[in-house]
């Protein structure tokens, strides 16, 4: 686990959805320091089928170390975030940080989702997150280092993950676009930041989507309570990012991963609106014993979609992979790129019917491949030839050499696609 630092204490927090799960694994992390936890939720009373409420939390804050106000709170009224939000100022003297982790979720279709729960996603998971940022924001100016976190995930705009639950996503999107607004319009004052979770975590809300099985492919949620720690004992000028826990954790220094699974050593299911398809998620958790509530309709490939040259190249190759191209290739990428679009992306035509992703891949790379971002985007698209950037030196090839002429016939089916 990471360890605390102190960097915490005396500060504030307002965290929705603290009762359980995410939010209270953050409160804790952050009550080890000797922070003030705001427990911001709707559980005052025992649930029948729901561990927890703001009161037991409250107990395990202090417990840890922290001081703690529970505080009833519907985040979708505006009188009741307010009344908290002033309960927190007068017990505490200000606020410092903002976690709003507090989700609704219906993993179902246009025509299978009663309004009833379109407006509980939007209420809790856009209006939610907006309203609660708004009353906080004026008391987190005045803060020393001011921080909001939301639990969302990066803007993945590939239709996939649309097509099979349009209001969940356009709600959880919502979160993000806060930050992606936010981020820009409080630049200098507050950092906005989001954090999303790599695979599954184990939470109540995994236990009914997932059913019986799920728990052993999940991590427990004290991995994205270090990540969040992480971020928030960062100055106020890291803003703007939409973070994966374990990339960033890995960034810290962190390697033994194990540690936060909830069985060490067995797959893990990996998280929505990353990069594994929907349907590649129902069969690993059907093939692991657990028994998904939700199973998207089988349908051909979605159009990919750009976020730059570099995701859009991806976005195409993501297309052309198939199980053909796995086994004629056996082998696992790794690209570092320089440049423009600095980063870190892989590619899998070892396992499966192949996958791609951004950071380092899964398995140990065979070869990896070094150049600047801009000759890879040439490379891709015919301009240059893996071979030639090799021999110019813009390419610096480390592990299998044939795996790189392997890499032009996928090449060639790129721009048989019309890259």
């Amino acid at each position: 686990m990471l360890q605390n630092t102190g960097k915490l204490a005396g500060c504030t927090l307002f965290i929705t959805g603290a009762s359980r799960g995410i939010g209270k694994a953050i409160a804790l992390k952050a009550a080890r320091d000797g922070a003030n936890i705001v427990i911001a939720a709707k559980t005052a009373e025992p649930h029948p089928k729901l561990p927890g409420t703001i009161y037991t939390a409250a107990q395990e804050v202090e417990a840890a170390g922290g001081k703690a106000l529970p505080c009833v709170v519907d985040i979708r009224d505006e009188r009741q975030i307010g009344d908290a939000v002033q309960k927190a100022v007068d017990a505490f003297g200000g606020i410092d940080i903002l976690v709003n982790n507090a989700s609704a979720i219906s993993l179902t279709g246009t025509l299978e989702t009663p309004m009833k729960k379109v407006d509980l996603m939007l209420g809790i998971n856009l209006r939610g997150t907006y309203l609660t940022s708004k009353l906080v924001i004026p008391h987190l100016l005045k803060s020393r280092n001011p921080h909001i976190l939301n639990l969302s995930p990066p803007l993945n705009l590939n239709p996939v993950w649309f097509k099979n639950h349009t209001a969940y996503t356009m709600a959880k999107y919502g979160m993000s676009m806060c930050v992606l607004g936010m981020a820009e319009e409080f630049r200098g004052q507050i950092a906005v930041n989001a954090l999303w979770p790599r695979t599954a975590i184990q939470t109540a809300a995994m236990d009914m989507l997932g059913g019986d099985g799920v728990g052993k492919q999940c991590r427990k949620a004290d991995i994205i309570a270090d990540a969040a720690y992480a971020i928030l004992s960062r100055p106020k000028d890291y803003t703007g990012h939409f973070l994966v826990d374990e990339d960033f954790l890995r960034e810290q220094g962190v390697k033994d991963f194990d540690q936060y699974a909830v069985q060490p050593g067995h797959p893990l299911l990996p998280d929505f609106f990353l990069d594994e398809t929907p349907e590649s998620l129902v069969e690993k958790m059907e093939q692991h014993g657990a028994t998904p509530a939700f199973k998207p309709p089988s349908s051909s490939s979605a159009t990919p979609t750009s976020g730059g040259p570099v995701e859009s190249t991806f976005d195409v190759i993501r297309g052309v992979i198939n199980e053909d191209v796995v086994k004629s290739t056996q082998g696992v990428y790794q690209f570092d790129l320089s440049g423009e679009h600095t980063g870190v992306w892989f590619l899998d035509l070892k396992t499966g019917s192949g996958s791609v992703g951004q950071g380092e891949p899964p398995a140990k790379a065979d070869v990896v491949m070094k150049m600047d971002s801009s000759d890879f985007s040439k490379m891709f698209s015919g301009q240059l030839k893996p071979t030639m950037a090799f021999m110019s030196g813009k390419l610096k090839i480390k592990g299998d050499m044939t795996l790189a002429i392997k890499l032009e016939k996928l090449m060639n089916r790129m721009n048989k696609a019309k890259l």
